[in-house]
């Protein structure tokens, strides 16, 4: 299961900016229920939607964890899995910021470099990267590593958390010359938990828009407690259905045999019940009662607790466990000797909130927001990251700085001095002004510069927010 939670790029998405809209970008968080095309125009449903009806009409009801799985992971039929789908860039459905700058891979790397040099220089390095993409900032990171001697003879091995097997061979195109020029050893993975364990070596790990699209569980605190938000089918208006007493009686509790159309349809929804092609054909539910899933994920973070009765929020388990690992990859495990657990840092970048998210749950098609349920299989999926909940999971294994915007990480880390280094060697006017507008993108505080952010990992239990630059309190808070 956690193989299939960790599945293909899994990245977050920003739509690619339209020429005509420079601040389009940021439109991508207020308006998850305000979709920017429409899909409807096509009858036929996917390979990934019938599977998710036909489970649905054995079953009854899935989580919005299993959709996503569907969507995202099938083994054959899931956007990651199939090399049909571009995903990335201009021909795919959205970009990424190390698509948009070769400055943002290379700050990560200056970071990363700069907590190996202040902790372990000494040590041999592995590099960790969680759903790399196209390697484009494994390439950076590698590209700025390499500039020290030291560096460039410690680091031996790359470890890649990937299991679309497209991206696999995307991947190992790109990262060829690290390999044929440094001997490095870059290994393949399907989840986080076969990359070995090593307190001997200082990792550096890196999840860039990873924990956005890893499945998430959405549930709602009721009276009853905390109840889960599920999928179902949408019922055809013109389909004959006659139901007789004893039929009630004799079902079971599942949510399409309950009378109460409240109890049933999603309070937010905007999607008026209709099998038409120009409707999607699935719809949230609620459940009637607290399932365990619901009141363990309820129950799993004391800021869940404190909140008030109709709150609705997206929880992810398999973000929960990640983070875990993360932690426990660069905090080490020995509890005796402080400087034993620094074995590693780490940088998690993704858009979210230091704080509970609902109500994010959104799909990219062509670089445009679309509804979630239209096309399954064929489109992006993600979700705000709740940064708090990462923060939490790591608790006792490493030390958590931040969340900090990209524009605050960016600039301090030295971007404007990187931009004009580039500015200067650039062989023509419009290679200038191309490298000025995409570092401008990239720390946009209408769009990517303030919906992104970065939080930095290091190991220690006893370490300070403020012993680790950018994040400093003054910068964080």
């Amino acid at each position: 299961m956690l193989a299939l939670r960790t599945a293909g790029r899994l990245s977050g998405r920003i739509p690619r900016r339209p020429r005509t809209n420079p601040s389009s970008a940021s439109a991508r968080v207020s308006c998850a229920r305000t979709y920017a095309t429409d899909l409807s125009g096509t009858a036929n449903v996917t390979s990934v939607e019938k599977l998710v009806l036909d489970t649905i009409k054995a079953n009854g009801p899935i989580s919005y964890a299993t959709y996503m799985q569907l969507c995202l992971s099938h083994p054959t039929e899931g956007y990651y899995m199939k090399s049909s789908n571009a995903v990335f860039g201009a021909s795919g459905d959205f970009i990424t910021s190390p698509e948009i700058s070769q400055v943002f891979g290379e700050l990560v790397g200056v970071w990363l470099l700069s907590q190996y040099i202040s902790l372990a220089q000494t040590r041999e390095i592995r590099l960790v990267e969680l759903g790399p993409g196209r390697g484009t900032l494994m390439d950076d990171i590698l590209r700025t590593l390499s500039q020290l001697s030291n560096t460039r003879t410690s680091l031996m091995h790359v470890h890649l958390v990937e299991t679309s097997p497209s991206l696999r061979a995307i991947q190992a195109k790109k990262l060829q010359p690290w390999i044929d020029n440094l001997g490095l050893q870059i290994h393949w993975h399907d989840s986080i938990d076969d990359i070995p364990a090593s307190e001997e070596v200082f990792t550096m790990l890196v999840a860039h828009e990873f924990f956005d699209a890893l499945p998430i569980h959405v549930i709602e605190k009721t009276h009853q407690g905390w109840q889960e938000v599920l999928i179902s089918s949408t019922p055809d208006p013109v389909a004959k259905r006659i139901l007789r007493p004893s039929d009630i009686a004799a079902s079971p509790p599942s949510l399409e045999h309950q009378s109460s159309p409240t109890l049933l349809l999603d309070k937010s929804t905007s999607f008026a019940p209709s099998s038409s092609p120009s409707r999607p054909r699935l719809r949230p539910v609620i459940s009637p009662t607290p399932s365990p899933i619901s009141t363990l994920l309820g129950s799993s973070s004391p800021r869940f607790q404190a909140l008030p009765i109709g709150a609705r929020i997206e929880v992810s388990a398999a973000g929960f466990q990640i983070a875990r690992k993360v932690g426990e990859m660069i905090g080490g495990h020995s509890t005796h000797d402080a400087k034993s657990r620094r074995t590693g840092s780490a940088l998690i970048v993704d858009y979210g909130a230091n704080k509970t998210v609902g109500n994010s749950f959104r799909a990219f098609k062509d670089h445009k927001i679309v509804d979630p349920f239209l096309l399954p299989g064929q489109c992006d999926l993600t979700a705000n990251v709740d940064f708090a909940y990462v923060k939490e999971a790591m608790v006792g294994t490493a030390t958590a700085h931040g969340p900090l915007t990209q524009h605050a990480f960016l600039t301090n880390m030295g971007l404007n001095m990187r931009l004009e280094a580039l500015v200067r060697a650039a062989p023509t006017e419009g290679r200038k002004q191309a490298l000025q507008s995409a570092a401008r993108r990239l720390v946009d505080l209408t769009g990517m510069g303030k919906e992104y952010q970065f939080l930095g990992i290091t190991g220690g239990a006893h370490d300070k927010e403020t012993d680790v630059w950018p994040f400093t309190e003054e910068e964080v808070g």
